[in-house]
């Protein structure tokens, strides 16, 4: 099915011409085919017999004319040229007609589908359904406002300026603070996970590849915190008793002005970026006679992503090439891309967010005595300096620079990291109770796809509609393309049981380089590949050839922004000592076989879990069996137990 209809064309019948560009005479004949008649010329009355005759026979020529030219034209509209002197019929629409969602007032919806249509709501693309705010911002204009030392080494931006000088920060190997913003990072490929990246040996070849990616750099989601500080600092000042100084001088003419939760002009490159990248990475999987299903949600970031996406990957004629799903992201409906929205048992529990917030009390006390001691008019809170933080990388994707950012030291921004790991670490990953819930959906998807078979049951998020049909999810690709949440990706690998992120976080002290790092794993534009590869014979823990004997073999193999998972790390079975990270086919079908169990997705997402929001050690999974791929026994996880939010919007 299409995406996108054209504006419809004039339709030509056999016979039909345009209104003004028939050949016919109104008797039938066609004079133009004699050669002969010469071109006609009305004169006065009494210039000839002809003129004379012709006034005698106006009337009924003109009437016959008009008939004539009615019925051709409701002809040609009704028999659906859908034309009107070469206009196009516009389609009825009741968008914006009837009260909002979730209002009781009789009426369409403000976004229902045209009951003309014939494109169903998971393949309609526009209008947009359920796509939540797209408020847009205070436009960039960073050839003007940026501020830098024109005595410096200039570093010209491209296109964000991040060469910015950090308190603390020159040290020989210290890195950019923009990779140290947890899920406000722009993206850039992960540094490692551990082992190193191997190429696809002589002989093997990728078969199939499925993609889970996240949408783009973005505006803050509603409510969140920099709005609030922007409200508050705007408040101050209506008294005229605001009044900052030295670093924070310019507070005295800053307006808070960013949009809402759609893509900003990063975002968008990021997701462009991206669908190069895996051109150039996977396109032969591509079978170029087809056209693919790409699955997306309805929220604005999500579909545009997913179109940007498509656009590098294929070009800018990519709706030749694919048809985008949309399925629908609201509250308490079925949607593996979003996991938490039927969970809701994901927004009760605060142990991730708690331990985020003791962390900050502890590391930005000193920070906010500092930026009271250069305010007036206005009280700094622990939490007002958080959110100026957060305003860094926010106005960083947005305007290009953000003069927030030099306002903290470099060990503060290692701190400011570390909380966010903190909060995704106990709300969606595996110290939360609902950690693997959340991600089960999307893990048995992927499973059904490797089992090649349709899903008419989960026992979990997923929409059966959809999942239970080759329309909307399809069996027969070598390439699957969908786009998620930063907080859904987390939960996913949780699912998916990959316990080298298992390892309990401290909330009273830094534990230096772990491997549960939110930069490294969901940045902006952030993406997992699952690569299948099938190799002639079984490949040696090594690498240093093929096994001797043995038949045609499949491996799997994770790679998380571009750096590849180790399975054998999180599964004994896929043999920790391979130096690739592969697992080999049938034996990661086994493995994920039980995760289903221990996702207890029921139990999870409705169930009285006790305990929650007080802190309480919760597990996410079987408490009763906490072994290879769950917990070991005696093992520190789930200390904090806090709900799923999307995108981090409490941060």
């Amino acid at each position: 099915m299409a995406i996108r209809s054209s504006p419809a064309s004039v339709k030509k019948e056999p016979g039909y011409q345009p209104v003004g560009q028939s050949d016919q005479d109104d008797d039938g004949s066609n004079s133009a085919s004699t050669g002969s008649a010469a071109p006609l010329t009305l004169a006065h009355d009494h210039d000839s017999a002809l003129a004379h005759q012709l006034r005698r026979n106006w009337k009924p020529f003109t009437l016959a004319f008009a008939l004539s030219l009615i019925f051709s034209l409701a002809l040609g509209y009704i028999t659906g040229d859908g034309t009107l002197f070469g206009i196009t019929r516009r389609p009825s629409s009741t968008c914006g007609s009837g009260p909002m969602i979730g209002e009781e007032e009789e009426g369409d919806p403000p976004c229902k589908p045209s009951p003309t249509t014939t494109v169903p709501q998971y393949f309609q693309t526009s209008p947009q359904l359920w796509a939540g705010p797209t408020a847009t911002g205070r436009a960039p204009f960073m050839a003007q406002t940026r501020t830098f030392d024109h005595a410096a080494t200039y570093v010209p931006n491209s296109p964000l300026q991040t060469a910015i000088p950090i308190q603390g920060g020159g040290g020989a190997g210290n890195e950019s603070i923009f990779k140290m913003m947890g899920f406000l990072s722009p993206y850039e490929p992960s540094p490692g996970f551990g082992v190193d990246e191997w190429p696809i040996p002589e002989g093997a070849e990728i078969v199939q590849v499925q993609m889970l990616s996240r949408h783009g750099s973005r505006y803050p989601t509603s409510g969140s915190g920099v709005n609030e500080l922007g409200d508050r600092i705007a408040e101050a000042k209506k008294n005229g008793k605001f009044k900052a100084k030295e670093e924070l001088s310019f507070l005295n003419d800053w307006k808070y002005e960013l949009g809402y939760e759609i893509l900003v002009p990063k975002g968008r490159q990021e997701l462009f970026d991206s669908g190069v990248l895996h051109s150039y990475m996977y396109s032969q999987l591509y079978n170029p006679n087809s056209k693919i299903i790409v699955r997306t949600t309805t929220q604005d970031r999500m579909l545009k992503s997913a179109e940007y996406f498509m656009a590098g990957f294929f070009g800018l004629e990519w709706t030749q090439n694919a048809t985008i799903e949309v399925i629908i992201e609201e509250r308490n409906f079925n949607n593996s891309l979003a996991g938490s929205l039927n969970c809701p048992n994901a927004g009760k529990a605060r142990g991730g967010q708690d331990a985020a917030e003791k962390w900050i009390i502890k590391y930005l006390t000193d920070a906010t005595k500092r930026f009271s001691s250069l305010t007036q008019g206005f009280e700094w809170t622990i939490g007002d300096t958080y959110a100026a933080m957060t305003m860094c990388p926010y106005e960083t994707v947005a305007y290009g620079y953000s003069r927030f950012c030099d306002l903290f030291t470099y060990q503060e921004w290692i701190n400011f990291g570390y909380s966010i790991d903190l909060a995704f670490y106990g709300g969606n990953s595996f110290g939360s109770p609902v950690g693997r819930a959340i991600g089960i959906g999307y893990q048995q998807e992927v499973l059904a796809r490797l089992k090649n078979h349709t899903l008419g049951y989960s026992g979990s998020q997923i929409n059966v509609t959809l999942d239970n049909n080759t329309d909307t999810f399809p069996l027969n690709q070598s390439l699957y393309l969908d786009f998620s949440h930063d907080t859904n990706i987390i939960s996913i690998l949780t699912a998916f049981g990959l316990r080298q992120f298992a390892g309990a976080l401290d909330p009273n002290a830094h534990p230096g380089k772990h491997n549960f790092t939110v930069s490294h794993l969901t940045p902006f534009g952030a993406r997992l590949d699952i690569e299948i590869i099938k190799t002639p014979k079984p490949l040696k823990a090594d690498r240093s050839g093929y096994e001797e004997g043995g038949k045609e073999t499949k491996y799997v193999h994770f790679v998380m922004n571009q750096r590849t998972i180790p399975l054998g790390w999180s599964f004994p079975e896929c043999d920790a000592t391979r130096v690739d990270g592969w697992c080999e086919f049938e034996t990661f079908l086994k493995v994920q076989e039980d995760m289903p169990r221990r996702a207890r997705y029921e139990y999870a997402c409705f169930g009285d879990l006790g305990g929650g929001g007080t802190g309480k050690t919760q597990a996410s999974g079987s408490d009763a069996e906490r072994d290879g791929y769950g917990y070991e026994k005696g093992e520190a996880v789930g200390q904090f137990v806090y709900g799923a939010v999307e995108d981090g919007a409490p941060l």
